[in-house]
């Protein structure tokens, strides 16, 4: 210290002054053996000592389980824990193991299984399902029962199944197997069979299934993906709905014999039936082309129908409010269809009906007929004659129709009268210094005055329009509606001689 200079010597001293305790090589020692003996174990076990796992759960297992501690716990292939414990309890061995968030929660009809990680033999881990949702869940430290848990099989509980006469008749069935697989048919045997696999072996024919191997394998990945579900847990919901089917064939124990012995007395009836039942498999190719083909045609509707069947929910939604609604009219609607009032009309309109129909039927025989003639007649005939324009001194312009209503008009105007008498025509008989006259169509012709008529005018009469004809001639066999549309400005309808004329004028 005394080398050093006088300022760094000081520093020195007072911090040597400030920290003047130095622990001893026992202490030292120990802290070493402590790091080296504590950090291990915790690498190890991962685990402080004295404090809880976390969430764990207990399996009864009916064997012995040679499952390690830390072995993994698997819940789909995924690590969610592992076995913290296990102790044997008679024949059955307890496995306690804990399991991470990601494998919660579980519920009461979890099931576990000790599997193991190489094959036969050689590490094991455990296989936890975690049940289903509708089960109650399961809290930290329950057990799952004996009968929700399985082992996996030893290479020694085989070899010791395997005895003397098991591996005798063993071998026998592999020998059998053989022959069938390279066995040839013959004649009466290919009778039956596809014309693909006539003259084929056993192996042969298994090796042409492997053709269609890929297509099928491929479609059975598609449903067993579709198995699934849409939701989550949709599997798990219909293997415990399977469960509560089967636990209800259990509980009806009588029924459920009923059914086997029917299933026996059916499977007896297609025995019989093995020419037909052949037939109808070999048939079952072509079948099932066909029915490919529908269902592809059946997959290209549904689409279409799920956009039906969402657009129809606010329906759906509504309709119990409509069936509320509905409710009063439908208490309104029984009495009016009761005997005495809608049932009592109803009566009469089955007596009615009979002659309804007949009417109805000689209607459309006869009337309608003559409906549709007369129809014809005034849009082919009478409305285009009655749409022509008078051509005359006295001419409006417009259709003859119109003045035949000035008419209808002009007379009611005329009838008119001012002491409430009733309507009368008034008309002036004559004056004037021109004289005419008219034959008498109803006088007597032999004296002078009953064959002519006499009048004085105040205009020399200038001719006659329309002129008067003879009556046309009747043809009650012509349909009108073939007649050409007349000409009322032509023929008689120019103007014609006067009517009255001049007196000493013959008309």
């Amino acid at each position: 210290m005394t080398r050093l200079p006088e300022r760094d010597r000081r520093a020195q001293e007072a911090r040597i002054g400030r920290f003047s305790w130095r622990p001893g090589n026992v202490t030292v020692a120990i802290i070493f053996i402590l790091i080296f003996t504590i950090g291990p174990y915790l690498a190890f076990t991962k685990h402080i000592p004295f404090t809880s796992y976390g969430f764990e759960v207990r399996a009864t297992f009916a064997n012995s389980a040679n499952i390690a501690n830390n072995s993994p716990v698997r819940i789909a292939g995924v690590e969610v824990g592992k076995v913290v414990s296990s102790e044997r309890d008679g024949d059955a061995t307890t496995i306690t193991f804990t399991v991470d968030e990601a494998g919660q929660p579980l519920h009461t009809d979890a099931f576990a299984t000790v599997r193991p990680r190489i094959f036969l033999e050689g590490n094991f881990f455990i296989e936890l399902s975690p049940g289903s949702p509708s089960a109650p869940d399961l809290s930290s430290g329950d057990t799952i029962p004996v009968g929700h848990t399985a082992t996996a099989v030893q290479i020694d509980e085989v070899l010791s199944a395997l005895q003397s006469p098991v591996r005798a008749d063993l071998s026998h069935l592999l020998d059998s197997y053989g022959n069938a697989l390279k066995h040839q048919p013959t004649a009466a045997e290919d009778l039956n069979q596809l014309p693909e696999v006539r003259g084929v072996t056993g192996a042969g024919a298994l090796n042409g299934a492997f053709k269609y191997g890929g297509d099928a394998g491929r479609y059975s990945s598609v449903v067993t993906n579709a198995l699934l579900g849409t939701q989550q847990r949709d599997l798990s919901k219909l293997v415990a709905s399977a469960g509560r089917t089967f636990n209800a064939f259990a509980s009806n124990q009588e029924d459920l014999q009923g059914l086997i012995t029917n299933f026996d007395v059916f499977t007896g009836a297609l025995a019989n039936q093995s020419t037909n039942l052949a037939t109808t498999v070999h048939l079952l190719a072509p079948t099932l082309q066909v029915t490919h083909t529908s269902l592809v045609d059946l997959n290209k509707t549904l689409p279409p129908l799920r956009t039906y069947a969402i657009e129809l929910r606010p329906a759906v939604a509504e309709l119990p409010e409509l069936i509320s609604a509905s409710k009063p009219w439908i208490a309104q609607v029984r009495p009016l269809l009761s005997g005495k009032e809608g049932g009592g009309l109803a009566k009469l309109l089955a007596e009615s009906t009979p002659g309804l129909a007949g009417a109805a039927r000689e209607g459309k025989r006869s009337a309608l007929p003559q409906t549709n003639r007369l129809s014809l007649c005034t849009t082919q005939v009478l409305v285009p004659t009655a749409n022509q324009v008078i051509n005359d001194r006295f001419s409006t312009g417009g259709p003859n129709y119109r003045e035949f209503l000035y008419l209808l008009t002009d007379f009611a105007g005329a009838a008119q009268n001012f002491d409430g008498n009733g309507p009368y025509l008034r008309a002036q008989g004559g004056g004037g210094s021109h004289l005419v006259g008219e034959p008498n169509p109803q006088g007597n012709s032999h004296t002078l005055s009953d064959s002519i008529i006499y009048a004085h005018t105040a205009a020399e009469p200038l001719g006659t329009q329309p002129q008067l004809g003879k009556r046309p001639p009747l043809k009650p066999n012509v349909r009108c509606d073939t007649n050409p549309v007349p000409d009322i400005n032509a023929g008689l309808g120019q103007v014609g001689p006067p009517s009255p004329s001049a007196a000493g004028v013959t008309p």
